[in-house]
């Protein structure tokens, strides 16, 4: 297991997070570059190793409800690669521009497969999976930062 020491330097050689001391000596390191909501790359790294690491959405780790995946036990390599990972997903803007006017329906997938659709119906934009509707928004800003976090991309048909 990485000390905390070491679990820093590897967290500070990312010039583009910033460092910021919360209690109980724990610290967390923010990407403030994020076009997620998400600023949070490094969360509560604690003296004693354990820490976490947004990872929504990156294939081959299995996170918490937050999208968290716990660092204590990983290896430094390891580390490294999931933080850039997790910097490269807070990067991606995938903008569409969105005209309501002639806007019918947008297809999202993720990297398993499973698509969702968006649709502008009575000024609310739903988000249907198949049939079965995933959720109401009021803006496609606000639907697209939802598919964004639950890992889905827009797909051209």
């Amino acid at each position: 297991m990485l000390t905390f020491e070491q679990k820093l330097e590897i967290i500070e050689s990312f010039p583009q997070l910033k460092r910021k001391d919360v209690s109980l000596k724990r610290v967390n390191f923010q990407y403030e570059e994020s076009l997620s909501d998400k600023k949070n790359v490094v969360y509560h790294l604690h003296p004693n190793g354990n820490g976490f690491v947004y990872a929504k959405g990156i294939k081959g780790y299995k996170t918490d409800d937050k999208g968290m995946v716990n660092i204590r036990d990983m290896a430094a390599d390891e580390l490294q690669d999931l933080i850039g990972k997790s910097i490269d997903n807070l990067s991606k803007d995938y903008e569409v521009e969105t005209n309501e006017e002639s806007f019918e329906e947008e297809k999202w997938a993720n990297d398993d497969g499973h698509t969702l659709h968006v649709v502008l119906e009575d000024d609310m934009w739903n988000v249907y999976a198949g049939k079965n509707l995933d959720g109401t928004f009021p803006s496609y800003n606000e639907a697209k930062q939802y598919l964004m976090e639950e890992g889905f991309r827009k797909r051209y048909y």
